[in-house]
């Protein structure tokens, strides 16, 4: 158990990637909060709940919390950490993982939601990434994953969703700098393309038969999670790279 000992947020944990890193987070030992702003099912058109993630977690013996939180809200990224600062002491992990997107092609795509892929997207991980950095500073310890695409490369699909994707590989890179003098791992995960509920609902039509699953995703972000800055910092990690780091799971 690799984690054991260790503290994780995981923002976009009901359901899709941030689900099955949520999980496999708890299975290497390290307590999980579950965030996310879905805490009812059948309140959207997206199955998940963070409570449904809990649930999956705490029934062959791990620890996780679930916590509702807007991260695109500086005042739910606050409270979030401070529940978890409460409850387990401390935050050694946070992936940003809390994404959308919209499936508009450009001439049809709203002021509106351009800024709502934004701000979700963005904004929530700079949100959440600065909520947790103090401690990690002054710890001298951390590890920030944050949820890139091969959408931030591959021009296809939303214009929006691949632009923070792009900008997210950029933030990675320049926090690792930075924060490399603290002991504090920045990275970023760039998946292939994933099979996940949204996929599912918004791109029936896609032959999704040779995608990944989320599984393999929360694998590979255990691994990373694990590293410390003298081992792994300032890498956007794509399948090709987590392969030649830690073999194929």
């Amino acid at each position: 158990m690799k984690l054991e000992g260790k503290v994780a947020i995981v923002t976009g944990a009901s359901r899709g990637l941030g689900k099955a890193m949520a999980i496999e987070l708890a299975r290497e030992g390290a307590s999980v909060a579950v965030a996310a702003r879905t805490v009812e099912a059948g309140k959207g058109p997206l199955p998940g709940t963070i409570h449904e993630t809990v649930n999956e977690i705490e029934k062959p013996g791990g620890k996780a919390v679930a916590i509702k939180c807007d991260v695109t809200k500086e005042k739910d990224v606050v409270l979030m950490v401070d529940r978890v600062n409460r409850q387990y002491g401390r935050v050694d992990i946070i992936i940003n993982n809390a994404g959308i997107t919209t499936p508009e092609p450009f001439l049809k795509l709203t002021t509106r939601k351009w800024d709502l892929v934004m701000n979700v997207n963005l904004r929530g991980t700079f949100l959440c990434t600065k909520a947790v950095l103090p401690q990690m500073v002054e710890r001298r310890s951390g590890n920030i994953i944050n949820l890139s695409s091969i959408l931030a490369k591959t021009v296809k699909f939303s214009i929006a969703y691949g632009a923070t994707k792009a900008a997210i590989e950029r933030f990675t890179l320049g926090l690792a700098k930075e924060m490399k003098k603290h002991n504090i791992a920045v990275n970023a995960l760039s998946p292939d393309f994933t099979v996940t509920e949204a996929v599912k609902t918004f791109l029936k039509d896609v032959d999704t038969s040779d995608w990944q699953k989320p599984e393999m995703c929360g694998k590979y972000a255990a691994m990373v999670a694990a590293q410390d800055a003298e081992s792994l910092t300032g890498r956007i990690l794509d399948v090709e790279a987590l392969n030649e780091l830690f073999g194929q799971v």
